[in-house]
């Protein structure tokens, strides 16, 4: 027969397991959707120095 402290100890571990578990699944969500931390320098607009697309690549069937 189980004892009261060996039912407290189970009850403590399964409570244990499961803020594990919680802790597991919420800390990759909480980094998905917080703020980036992104420490971009502050230039402003950028000109486009590149070349411009060639015009015959992009109508339709030119595969």
């Amino acid at each position: 027969m189980a004892t009261l402290k060996d039912k407290s100890l189970s009850i403590q571990s399964l409570s244990k397991t499961v803020r594990r578990f919680l802790s597991y699944i919420a800390q990759p969500i909480l980094r998905i959707f917080s703020p980036s931390h992104d420490d971009y320098p502050k230039v402003g607009v950028q000109p486009f120095e590149g070349d411009p697309a060639d015009p015959d690549l992009n109508q339709e069937g030119s595969w």
